[in-house]
Formats: structure tokens, sequence, C-alpha cells
């Protein structure tokens, strides 16, 4: 299952970086792709789109599912 968020104030390659990281630290996440030019992640698995805007927020940034 893949799921979109968007992701505000991913500024760089290495918000970016932050961002996956964070993803994929949540449990059911099989893989994160973060896009600071389009404002979103790509994450696949089964993860709770809560638990992944919370992971988001955690590392810094504004999220919605």
């Amino acid at each position: 299952m893949s799921t979109t968020i968007t992701v505000e104030g991913m500024s760089c390659d290495h918000c970016e970086q932050t961002v996956e990281e964070a993803l994929r630290d949540v449990a059911g996440v099989t893989d994160a792709t973060a896009d600071h030019e389009a404002a979103q992640a790509v994450v696949e698995g089964e993860a709770d789109a809560s638990a992944l805007v919370s992971a988001v927020e955690d590392a810094g940034y504004t999220a919605q599912a």
C-alpha cells in the first residue's frame, strides 16, 4: 500500500533525508521517499496515516495525510 502525505518546511536534500528517516522508523513502513520540491512524501507499507504525520511533525516539519 502506498500513502502520500503533504510535508511543509522541507527546503533541501538534507530535509528530505530527515523526513525519510523519520518515516522509515514508523512501524509498518517498508520504504519512504520525500521530495522537497513537491512538498510531499510517498510511504510504502501498512502504517497508520496518523503515525506518519506524527513522525514527520516530531522531526520538525508540518504534515497532512
